[in-house]
């Protein structure tokens, strides 16, 4: 197939940018899904030392962004166990 070796690319140059930006985004994909695995309080990976993990983000602010509130600063609606 065109395109898809080394070689084939010196040819058609046009399609370098599509390769790097499809291989940016599915980069950038893997990080956000690792990050949502390994910080999210709804994700838990060993139940056995830890059965309520949700209970340390209670005054953590867990967000990937949040520009207007800090939450360190409110006080959890979530019912203390």
């Amino acid at each position: 197939m065109q395109g898809l070796s080394f070689q084939s690319l010196k040819k058609h140059k046009a399609l370098i940018p599509l390769y790097v930006c499809t291989g940016v985004g599915a980069m950038g994909a893997v990080f956000y899904l690792l990050r949502l695995a390994t910080r999210s309080p709804d994700v838990t990976w060993n139940r056995k030392t830890n059965p309520e993990p949700w209970q340390e983000y209670r005054n953590k602010q867990y967000k990937f962004y949040s520009p207007n509130i800090d939450y360190s600063k409110e006080e959890s609606p979530a019912p203390k166990f």
